[in-house]
């Protein structure tokens, strides 16, 4: 369909990401990115509907391994995280690691396919962690006015990794995100202190109360809410969630880095089958943000539930979109590849509502109005004949025709 040489294509990729910065200044890059914010990002924001159920827009941010460990001629490589399936081998590799922010959209149903519309995609570097990054690309996007979701409610869900003191103190910034973060389950936290309004004493106030060690239970005291909830399995496994949760705790903070000014929500969640016992480790997350009373104890646990889509995601490119297999030798073509990839997945996300199902002979059929068939895969399987009837907007490419060659006797100096 796209009768083009490879120069050509690539030409194309350089002029749409803006890669040729070396011919700029810096200078003019910066005032390039304050009059003209991402316009890739303000596209894809147009895909994604407004919420309706839940007031808020939902976004998760995580990091994945694009190992490289025999390209040795790739610069900036570094050691990765990678598991690794054989006891005792240690779970690294050597490449590069990618920091993705996606956008999750609302589900009608737990039972809806899952998808993660990315919307940045940053390289790590070997000076900076995966959590600076994704702390410059949340600003990105939070402080963008021309985004739909712009001042109003956002939820950022995140693994442990996140929960540091760091990242939370940055996005305690904005004022309309709330931050659901899973943290270990030996983290030391605080309560607020006690405010006595008679018999002050000289000196500064405490900032903070009596200690709160999650591995502790005689160090807790009585929770302010607790919530129960029945959730049914795809099995028809029916179990019960324990919800509990402490208000106005604190963390340790820095001189730098006040913290006793960032109080949230602790909440605890214990899942227990019929017979009582537990199904799953207890798991403990922290709700922070200035608008974090609007998120109720239900809703965040059903948020941070939704943030296991983002690894869907990223299993589905690398498996069927080829996220990791690109080799070259160019960190800048690796990271247009990646760039290629997340616009791929967008771009099944918007053709998923033109898409027929069509099963393999060993499936069963379905019928076409179900919204669980409408996958990833599935809408890949059939873009063929999506695109094939989009076609594209350029002209068809004329044949040069053959070379005469050199003329007989002709000596080359």
């Amino acid at each position: 369909m796209f009768p083009r040489s490879y120069n050509s294509i690539y030409k194309a990729i350089k002029e749409s990401f803006n890669t040729n910065s070396q011919e700029m200044n810096k200078k003019e890059e910066e005032e390039k990115e304050k009059e003209e914010p991402n316009n890739l990002i303000r596209v894809v924001s147009e895909l994604i509907d407004q919420p309706q159920q839940r007031p808020f827009y939902l976004f998760a941010i995580d990091t994945t391994p694009h190992p490289r460990p025999y390209a040795r001629t790739l610069a900036k490589r570094g050691y990765i995280y990678q598991p690794n399936t054989i006891i005792g081998n240690k779970p690294i590799n050597i490449g590069h690691f990618y920091s993705v922010l996606s956008i999750l959209p609302e589900k009608e149903t737990d039972r809806n396919a899952t998808w993660a519309i990315p919307l940045s995609g940053e390289r790590v570097s070997l000076d900076k962690s995966g959590v600076e990054v994704g702390s410059e690309q949340i600003s990105s996007v939070m402080c963008d006015s021309s985004l739909p979701w712009h001042e109003k409610l956002c939820v950022l869900v995140a693994d442990s990794a996140y929960s540091q003191r760091s990242f939370l103190f940055d996005q305690s910034k904005h004022k309309n995100l709330v931050v659901i973060a899973r943290v270990r389950s030996n983290r030391i936290f605080y309560q607020s202190p006690p405010v006595y309004e008679s018999n002050k004493k000289r000196g500064c106030p405490p900032k903070y109360g009596e200690r709160f060690n999650l591995v502790d239970v005689e160090t807790w005291h009585e929770p302010d809410e607790t919530t129960l909830i029945q959730q049914t399995t795809h099995k028809g496994r029916l179990l019960n969630i324990t919800i509990l949760a402490w208000h106005q705790m604190l963390m340790r903070g820095t001189k730098d880095q006040k913290m006793y000014r960032h109080p949230f929500t602790l909440l605890r969640i214990h899942v227990t089958d019929d017979s009582g016992n537990s199904v799953w480790k207890p798991m403990w997350l922290i709700v922070m943000g200035n608008q974090r009373e609007q998120i109720s104890p239900t809703v965040a646990y059903q948020s941070f539930r939704q943030r296991f889509d983002i690894e869907h995601m990223f299993r589905f490119s690398k498996q069927r979109l080829l996220m990791t297999e690109f080799q070259t030798p160019d960190v800048e073509h690796e990271e247009n590849w990646i760039r290629l990839v997340m616009l791929s997945y967008i771009q099944l996300w918007a053709a998923k509502e033109l898409a027929s199902h069509l099963p393999r002979p060993w499936e069963r059929p379905k019928e076409q109005s179900n919204d669980k068939i409408v996958t990833p895969s599935v809408v890949q399987r059939d873009f063929q004949r999506i695109i094939s009837l989009i076609g594209t907007p350029t002209r068809s490419p004329k044949t040069r025709g053959n070379s005469i060659g050199r003329v007989q006797g002709q000596v080359q100096t």
